[in-house]
């Protein structure tokens, strides 16, 4: 087998992989793989110029079976995703009958920018300006919080599994069934998630509320949506509603609108201010997923110039008609040209990602060095001239992509090596969660503002781990991390000549090679008792006061904190520094360590 041959038998078998991941029919896969068998069966026999017309076929089938979607395609990998969704949609829709409409419209915007990808969800980044604030998203995209909710609970149920992408489709549909008379439809699954967006893609491929028919058919049409679906999606608007803002001219300017609906908006939508303001899409029925949207333009009550344009002279006044008087062909039509845009220009197979947060974390941004775009985190106050370690992680990406190339994030690198680290030292181990993406850019001002530094009070420690989700015993085990390692003396110089809660002996030995001033990068012990071997020694200097850090010291402070660490603190403590059988029963059961590896 040539080396051709050998590179389609491995196309095909991933997608057979694909596939079965997907659950596709036994029976329509067999067929599938029969004929590619035959087909490479051909190609074996076949003369030199049929070899290359049969090449061509395989490639092709490889290629589109790797595109499609199936939906079932998380039914091994995530069985109740669909339950978790529409749990979640049901909550939202309860507490704002809105939020259907402003979920379907926010799947709409997303797949018109670049396909159905995700990428409206994404903050901007320091690389990118994102799609939030183009003109058709400023201030009236919104939901963004409700995907927030799904896909923490989706994550909860199916680690880094289901794609943002995907879980914006179910929601869309699920929004739509829950409004009065709403349908459903079945959701094709396997969409993969952008890595970046494009506000200016949004502002040229989103059609505007003064779109006239004829830019209205172009939009669609330049993504493979018909006439007939383009009328069949408009039917959206009957439920949702608009800003004044996008529906002003028309109610003021066009010919084309009744007398007494345009005098009905104008009492809440003047000629200049309140902009916010909103008023519903279909005026007869807002709330109930029908077709009185298109009953209300033959009677030239639509809200946006874009909606009369539907029934304004023009080529699809006939459907409009036809829609009017039938609700169910205006149903099926609507279904149809979903499950159509749903799959316009989708990621899938190793394109894209699977996001952990929709909006961008452990992410490996510390990596990152700094760029043109963007000023990284390792200059920062708490990481410069401090930091250390790049040079390893390098090295063992250099090794790891060696066995699996393009596959294995810095994030769950970075992870992993500490883990490694520490158990090498005699430390406990535990298991690593794996799945994290890389960030694509950093923050030094969020460095600088989110980690704790040496001189940080108790207060300012418990506050930046509970924002974390890491509590304040979290906090107290994790600082045991302490037992190894050395600290600059810049960062405790203050303790050992200004703090009274230190053993005076300790800040004597201390000064000697920490001058009052001069000799910053001259280095200490943390742990001045085991300083190369991971055990409970660290919280047994606290005791005597002879932490390094005044940040440390803050653990078992007395005086104005005997109230805190006579509670959970001060009990960690004693406990840890009087029982290192105590301490590794403790530290081996502790989700400490995994939970700050989940971080975002």
């Amino acid at each position: 087998m040539d080396v051709r041959m050998r590179r389609l038998w491995y196309d095909v078998n991933k997608l057979k992989f694909y596939h079965v991941n997907a659950h596709e029919s036994h029976h329509h896969m067999n067929v599938f793989f029969f004929f590619v068998i035959f087909l490479m069966i051909s190609l074996a026999m076949a003369s030199s110029s049929h070899r290359f017309l049969i090449l061509c076929v395989l490639s092709l089938l490889a290629l589109a079976a790797r595109a499609q979607l199936s939906p079932n395609f998380y039914a091994k990998t995530c069985p109740n995703l669909q339950t978790v969704v529409r749990s979640a949609m049901s909550q939202a829709v309860a507490k704002e009958a809105r939020m259907g409409a402003s979920i379907l419209r926010l799947f709409f915007h997303d797949c018109f920018v670049n396909g159905c990808d995700g990428s409206i969800l994404l903050d901007d980044t320091a690389t990118f300006t994102g799609e939030k604030n183009a003109g058709p998203n400023a201030n009236s995209a919104r939901g963004f919080d409700v995907i927030d909710t799904i896909k923490t609970q989706v994550e909860a149920a199916c680690k880094a599994t289901v794609s943002c992408a995907d879980i914006l489709a179910l929601a869309a549909r699920d929004g739509v069934n829950l409004v009065t008379w709403g349908p459903s439809w079945t959701v094709q699954l396997g969409r993969r998630d952008a890595q970046t967006a494009s506000q200016s893609a949004a502002n040229t491929n989103l059609p505007g509320p003064g779109s006239s028919l004829a830019t209205l058919i172009s939009m669609f049409s330049a993504k493979g949506l018909t006439a007939r679906d383009m009328t069949a999606l408009s039917g959206a608007h009957t439920i949702g509603q608009a800003r004044c803002t996008t529906f002003r001219g028309h109610i003021y300017n066009d010919a084309n609108v009744n007398a007494s609906f345009a005098a009905l908006r104008k009492q809440t939508c003047p000629q200049s201010g309140g902009d916010g303001n909103l008023a519903p899409l279909d005026v007869q029925t807002p709330t109930k997923f029908d077709n009185a949207y298109y009953q209300n333009l033959v009677s030239q009550r639509g809200l946006l110039h874009s909606d009369q344009e539907l029934f304004n002279g023009g080529s699809q006044d006939s459907l409009v008609r036809t829609y009017s008087t039938s609700a169910s062909t205006f149903t099926a039509d609507f279904i149809s040209a979903m499950i159509k845009m749903g799959n316009i220009s989708p990621l899938t197979g190793t394109s894209g990602e699977v996001r952990l947060n929709c909006r961008k974390g452990c992410d490996g941004s510390i990596l990152l060095d700094d760029t043109a775009a963007f000023t990284g985190e390792q200059n920062a106050f708490p990481n410069k001239n401090s930091i250390r370690g790049l040079e390893v992680i390098d090295s063992i990406k250099a090794q790891v992509e060696a066995s699996c190339r393009a596959t294995v994030s810095c994030a769950d690198i970075l992870a992993l090596a500490a883990r490694d680290g520490v158990v090498m030292l005699g430390g406990p181990t535990w298991t690593v969660d794996l799945g994290r993406r890389d960030a694509r850019t950093a923050s030094q001002t969020a460095a600088n503002s989110d980690l704790p530094g040496p001189s940080s009070s108790l207060s300012t420690l418990v506050a930046k781990f509970a924002a974390k989700g890491l509590n304040a015993r979290d906090m107290t085990a994790l600082s045991g991390a302490h037992t190894i390692g050395q600290a600059r003396c810049a960062t405790f110089r203050s303790r050992i000549y200004n703090d009274t809660d230190i053993n005076s002996g300790f800040a004597a030995l201390r000064r000697q090679s920490c001058p009052s001033i001069g000799g910053d990068d001259n280095l200490a012990p943390l742990d001045s008792q085991t300083p190369n071997r991971f055990g409970n020694n660290y919280y047994q200097g606290l005791v005597v006061r002879r932490g390094l850090l005044h940040s440390d010291q803050e653990l078992s402070a007395a005086g104005r904190r005997t109230r805190w660490s006579g509670s959970t603190a001060r009990k960690s403590r004693r406990s840890l520094a009087t029982s290192r059988r105590q301490w590794r029963r403790w530290r081996a059961s502790a989700p400490s360590p995994a939970r700050l590896g989940r971080s975002d």
